[in-house]
């Protein structure tokens, strides 16, 4: 889309969208865009909130009147939480760092090796289909890089394009695998689960907060948590 809008523009007809991933509309530099930080796959935030999904077009529809661009702005909400007393009935018990693990990659390894079953039953639902595969590297080594990383209280500044593939699939194949749970359930309560309960959630946002300390702003580009999950409180 950011490329259609160019010859869209050529021709004289102005242009808006709407983006959840900020990186890849940075390196595009689309005439005007709105960066929304919601999950994938929802760019106007909570289904069935028309007021909220209003919001977001007009800020999206207001850019419009910039005449020059690259626009790229922000939008100043995070989605509505779902509000729900349910939650995924999942067998596993996730172990933070800090109980009998006694590091970052025994927790992380751990965790991972319960919830492969679940995401093997899940890819044969789906006949083989998974999002699982942006970094060459297996889940396993990525995943065990970054409990060592952890570990050593380092960040991965060599090899960033690395670990944003990496979180990528890690929390890909953890929302595969807790989607083949029994039960129906809300996006936004998988996201919780993974978020708030699981040590691979809890290593991310560690990740990201190092990131934001470090003082090459550079680094801030694969921050790879959303808002809400660093700021629930903000969600309501």
């Amino acid at each position: 889309m950011s490329a259609l809008s160019y010859f869209l523009e050529r021709d004289g007809i102005a242009t808006t969208g709407i983006s959840l991933v900020r990186e890849n509309t940075e390196s595009m530099q689309p005439p005007r865009a709105l960066w929304v930080p919601f999950p994938l796959g929802r760019p106007l935030g909570k289904p069935g909130n028309s007021a909220f999904q209003h919001r977001v077009i007009a800020a999206a529809l207001a850019l419009l009147d910039r005449a020059k661009g690259p626009v790229l702005e922000d939008y100043p909400e995070d989605a509505p939480a779902v509000i729900s007393e349910a939650a995924p009935a999942c067998p596993i018990a996730f172990a933070k760092p800090g109980g009998e693990a006694t590091g970052w990659a025994a927790a992380l390894c751990k965790e991972l090796q319960a919830l492969m079953p679940w995401h093997d039953l899940g890819r044969r639902r789906r006949r083989g289909r998974t999002l699982v595969g942006l970094s060459a590297n297996a889940i396993q080594d990525n995943i065990e890089k970054m409990g060592r990383l952890l570990d050593d209280g380092r960040l991965p500044l060599d090899d960033l394009a690395w670990f944003k593939a990496a979180t990528e699939d890690a929390k890909a194949f953890y929302l595969e695998a807790l989607t083949a749970q029994p039960g129906e359930y809300d996006q936004q309560e998988l996201e919780n689960v993974l978020w708030n309960q699981t040590a691979l959630g809890a290593a991310i946002l560690k990740f990201n907060k190092d990131f934001k300390a470090h003082p090459d702003t550079a680094t801030l580009a694969v921050i790879t948590a959303p808002r809400i999950a660093e700021h629930p409180e903000s969600g309501s």
